[in-house]
C-alpha cells in the first residue's frame, strides 16, 4: 500500500531523516516510535507531502509519488500528486480545527471544497461519523467548548470524512491527560478493528504493542528495528528498546 526508500530530509545543515525505509501493507497498523527529535513526525509529514524530502522514493498503491533523479527528488505532476496526497489522512497532535466553523462545519467544508460533495450528503456522511466518535451530540458545538479528547476525535472524524486509503496519527494523545487519551485511543483501537490502513506516531507503548502489526523503532534519523509489535516490545525487547521504554510498560 505504501512503499517509502532511503529517505533523507535535512533542515539547513540538519540532517532530521538519513535514508529511512518502510512499508505498510493493506489493512495493517504500523506503530513508530522513538524519542523526541528522532525523525517521526518529519517522515510522516513527508509521507503526507507537508514537507519535500531531498532524495529517496514514495510509492502509495504502487504510484510513485516522489523518485530520485540524479541524487535529486523529483516529484510527479501536481494533479496526480494532489491524488495521491487524498489517499492519505492526518491527524494532528494539536488537532488544527477551524475554531469558527462549528464541530459539523469542519467535517463538512473539506468535503464540499475538495471532495465535490453536496451540502446534504456531506451533512449525512459527517453526522454518521461524528456518531462513530460519540460526538453527535456535538455537531453544533464550536471547538473552544470542547475538550482536548474530543476535539481530537472530531479530528479523527474530519480525517474519515475524506476518505483516506491511509489514516496517520502524529502523536495524537500528546497534549491529553490519562482519561482523555483513553478516549481518543479507543477510537484507535476501534479503527484498528476495522482493518484500516494506520500509521500512529506514538509514545504510548502498551497501545503500540496491543494494537499494531508493527512497530518501527527510530533513532537519531534511522529505522533501528522494525519487526512485529508483540516482538520489538515483547518481553524479549533488544537492549535498546529496553533503554528507550525503561519503566514505562
Amino acid at each position: 500500500m505504501l512503499r517509502a526508500s532511503n529517505i533523507q530530509k535535512s533542515f539547513g545543515e540538519t540532517k532530521v531523516l538519513r535514508g529511512v525505509s518502510m512499508q505498510v501493507s493493506r489493512g495493517e497498523v504500523v506503530a513508530i516510535i522513538g524519542r523526541s527529535g528522532s525523525g517521526k513526525s518529519t517522515l510522516l509529514r513527508c509521507l503526507n507531502h507537508l514537507e519535500t524530502i531531498d532524495s529517496g522514493s514514495i510509492l502509495i498503491d504502487n504510484q510513485a509519488m516522489v523518485t530520485t533523479v540524479d541524487g535529486r527528488a523529483q516529484y510527479v505532476k501536481e494533479k496526480a500528486l494532489r491524488g495521491l496526497c487524498l489517499k492519505m489522512g492526518l491527524v494532528f497532535q494539536d488537532y488544527n480545527l477551524f475554531p469558527h466553523y462549528s464541530v459539523l462545519k469542519n467535517l463538512v467544508m473539506p468535503q464540499r471544497m475538495v471532495l465535490g460533495r453536496s451540502r446534504q450528503e456531506a451533512e449525512l456522511y459527517a453526522m454518521s461519523l461524528l456518531e462513530k466518535v460519540g460526538l453527535a451530540q456535538k455537531a453544533t458545538e464550536y471547538p473552544c467548548n470542547l475538550s482536548g479528547g474530543q476535539c481530537q476525535r472530531v479530528a479523527i472524524a474530519r480525517a474519515l470524512a475524506m476518505d483516506p486509503e491511509i489514516l496517520c496519527f502524529d502523536e495524537p494523545t500528546s497534549a491529553l491527560d490519562p482519561q482523555l487519551t483513553q478516549e481518543v485511543l479507543s477510537v484507535i483501537r476501534q479503527l484498528a478493528a476495522e482493518k484500516r490502513t494506520m500509521i500512529v506516531v506514538t509514545h504510548e507503548m502498551n497501545f503500540a504493542r496491543d494494537v499494531a502489526d508493527r512497530v518501527i523503532y527510530m533513532a537519531n534519523g534511522e529505522v533501528v528495528e522494525d519487526g512485529p509489535a508483540q516482538v520489538v516490545l515483547g518481553n524479549d525487547r533488544s537492549a535498546a528498546i529496553r533503554e528507550f521504554t525503561g519503566n514505562a510498560y
